[in-house]
């Protein structure tokens, strides 16, 4: 008898090889790994700080006002290398938060309204009570403005921290702590629209609204090229520059605004494949030939099955965390150690408001949204690893150094930068130390 032909199911069903892909297969790995943004972040971050410290410190500082920019005449439309760092480039990053944002919310984990509520309970308690110590701290001092600084939390770099835990943890955990940064996040860029913006100018905010609404109409018209949407967003980011509204609100508007609904549902998808089958014709010589418009709507059916915030968040999502949030750590977190005063008030305000704010913010705000019946937790999410979550909040390293741009002077800088830079290695170890030794532990101990 003869032996029954096997069949690879590989080398049907995927795509066929080709040279390249033996470079873009592993840098496709790499880039599904969450933790990867935060090691480029922390290599960025070490890479910065030694320029800084070095012989070629100044012209690493120069490097960052160096003017660019449009002059046509008399338009001129410039500003520092540091500025569109800063300013635009990170535009990219909160309409990533919004969209992710959204998608819990919509798609995700936090559809379930007291689940949800829980995250943002956590996140608002993280924001106000850090910022109500910062307040104690410098009330009527000069620093007293940069009460914004301590709200954030880095969502890259927890995320990372919470990975060198593995599955000791719950995914429970992963999407308490990252669904509670996107919120704060979202709460910290609205506090720098609002309490960090410039003299307001009425024409231009029309401008903008006038800009979202024609967005809004693209949507409803069914306008589906991304690249007019990305022109739209781009002029509205102008109108809202001009405006005195810090123009990185535009990213959270636009996330935010973004569709989570499919524009071809799953059935009509699987229609759509089954008439390239259908469609398929035989040539003389036995080739298959397939009709081209038959194979343009199955490529648009395949692209348009994902709703437009998940296919954003796919196609962002390696940009943001591989070039967007190293290139603003390269160019913000650079500190010179030279003179550095560990025991300055504001480097201890931002300290202790960050180490000690965030984990009572969280775990307290939590708890009273619980005992008051408007959250629940999840039956493997215990109080233990809220505190622990709580104190790895503390990292608020990317909208710290982003809001404290904006908030201080020159003099300041340096120290509350110092400030950042300590909180998040001290909220970073003494979180994976309580996870690892008293949560990990005495559950594993309970089980026996």
């Amino acid at each position: 008898m003869d032996e029954p032909k096997v069949v690879r199911k590989d080398s049907v069903a995927q795509l066929p090889e080709e040279r390249i892909d033996w470079f873009v297969e592993p840098i496709a790995r790499f880039v599904q790994v969450e933790t990867a943004a935060g090691v480029v972040l922390l290599l960025f971050t070490v890479i910065a700080l030694i320029l800084a410290n070095s012989p070629l410190s100044d012209v690493f500082r120069n490097l960052w006002h160096l003017s660019v920019g449009i002059n046509i005449g008399t338009i001129v439309f410039e500003r520092s290398l540091h500025s569109w760092i800063n300013d635009a480039v990170m535009t990219l990053f909160f309409f990533l938060i919004a969209l992710e944002l959204k998608r819990e919310l919509v798609l995700g984990e936090l559809r379930e309204p007291r689940l949800a509520m829980l995250s943002v309970s956590a996140a608002v308690g993280g924001m106000l009570v850090p910022a109500l110590i910062y307040l104690a701290f410098q009330y009527q001092e000069p620093g007293q403005n940069g009460w914004g600084t301590v709200m954030a939390t880095d969502t890259a770099f927890v995320i990372g921290c919470l990975a060198l835990l593995g599955k000791r943890i719950p995914k429970s955990l992963r999407v308490f702590m990252l669904s509670l940064a996107v919120v704060d996040d979202i709460g910290a860029i609205i506090v720098v629209a609002i309490g960090y913006g410039s003299d307001l100018n009425w024409l231009f905010i029309g401008l903008a609204l006038l800009g979202f609404l024609s967005v809004k109409t693209m949507a409803f018209l069914g306008v589906r090229n991304i690249s007019l949407f990305f022109i739209a967003g781009g002029l509205i980011w102008l109108a809202v520059d001009a405006s005195g509204i810090h123009p990185t609100i535009t990213g959270v508007i636009l996330g935010l605004m973004t569709p989570t609904k499919q524009w071809v549902s799953d059935d009509r998808f699987h229609t759509i494949i089954d008439s390239v089958v259908d469609n398929t014709s035989f040539d003389p010589s036995g080739d298959q030939a397939l009709d081209p418009e038959v194979l343009k709507t199955t490529e648009a059916a395949a692209r348009e099955v994902l709703s437009p915030v998940e296919r954003l968040e796919i196609a962002l999502h390696p940009w943001v965390g591989f070039v967007v949030m190293p290139l603003f750590a390269f160019a913000n977190a650079g500190i010179s150690f030279a003179g550095a005063d560990f025991e300055s008030s504001l480097t201890l305000a931002v300290v202790i408001s960050f180490v000690m704010g965030k984990p009572v913010g969280v775990f307290l705000f939590s708890w009273l949204a619980v005992k008051l019946h408007l959250a629940v937790t999840p039956v493997d999410l215990s109080w233990r690893m809220i505190l622990g979550g709580g104190m790895l909040a503390g990292i608020g390293f990317t909208m710290a150094l982003f809001i404290a741009n904006l908030a201080y002077s020159p003099d300041q800088i340096n120290a509350v930068k110092l400030g950042i830079l300590s909180a998040t290695m001290l909220s970073a170890l003494s979180g994976l130390l309580l996870l690892r030794f008293w949560v990990v532990d005495s559950t594993a101990a309970s089980q026996y």
